[in-house]
């Protein structure tokens, strides 16, 4: 059962936010604004936040730049995860990885199941390891933004949570890198 130790203090992450939409724009960007007002509710800190149309490449590119920037911990894309032709954030995150957290699209799917039944089937949500650096990919919802981050991503993402989580083991996600 997980549970927060008091015995660690709190770790603010630095996560970017990155809207893929071909339509949307800073003004309504509802999901964006969701993922950036509960990350800094829950004391993290938004690195940086940009839109970014649905292509590929494009996507691709910014992951890596930001999975390379010392100053970004986390990235969270949202939109681009569903099944039509112009959705190709999974892809495009998929280029980038270098390990993929199979696990996150499965408990996504559970937490959807409870709220949206079998139409939950339709999201890929996925998440992964790039440069040392977390990247997840939510759908374009609100409320799936709402879900992963309130059932999921606000306890992985705070050192405090147990048994354990993905801030304590920052440390070693580049550790293949390293000279021995």
């Amino acid at each position: 059962m997980s549970k927060i130790s008091e015995g660690n203090e709190f770790i603010p992450n630095r996560i970017a936010v990155l809207t893929v939409s071909d339509s949307r724009s800073l003004g309504d960007d509802r999901s964006g604004d969701t993922l950036v007002a509960r990350l800094e509710a829950a004391g993290h800190i938004l690195a940086d936040r940009m839109i970014i149309r649905d292509e590929r490449a494009e996507i691709a590119d910014q992951l890596r730049a930001w999975s390379l920037d010392p100053e970004i911990d986390v990235v969270i894309s949202t939109g681009g995860t569903g099944l039509t032709g112009r959705d190709v954030s999974v892809e495009a995150h998929r280029d980038v990885y270098e390990k993929e957290i199979e696990a996150f699209g499965t408990v996504f799917t559970i937490v959807s199941m409870k709220k949206i039944g079998t139409s939950a089937v339709q999201s890929r949500a996925t998440g992964g390891v790039a440069n040392g650096t977390y990247l997840f990919a939510l759908p374009g919802s609100t409320g799936a933004c709402k879900d992963a981050w309130d059932e999921i991503l606000v306890h992985q993402l705070d050192y405090r949570h147990g048994p354990c989580n993905f801030v304590e083991i920052f440390p070693r996600l580049d550790e293949h890198k390293r000279r021995k």
